[in-house]
């Protein structure tokens, strides 16, 4: 099974990633400074260029004040 970050599931996950800052009332700079990362790496991953690990994940969950369950499909 080929994985790559063009996959439907990551595309999803990427979709609620971008949802969870937007509802949480964060921008991407905001977001970045309580994760310790720039607004690059903010953007790069909202547009699918780069992948989250789960360590990430459990960030941006806590930051955004979801469960890492909303993010996954």
């Amino acid at each position: 099974m080929k994985k790559t970050i063009f996959d439907d599931d990551y595309k999803v996950f990427v979709k609620r990633l971008k949802k969870a800052r937007s509802e949480s009332g964060l921008t991407q700079i905001q977001a970045a400074k309580k994760l310790g990362s720039t607004q690059a790496y903010i953007s790069k991953v909202e547009d699918g260029q780069l992948r989250v690990d789960v360590t990430q994940l459990k960030r941006f969950a806590k930051v955004y004040g979801k469960s890492v369950n909303y993010f996954l499909k």
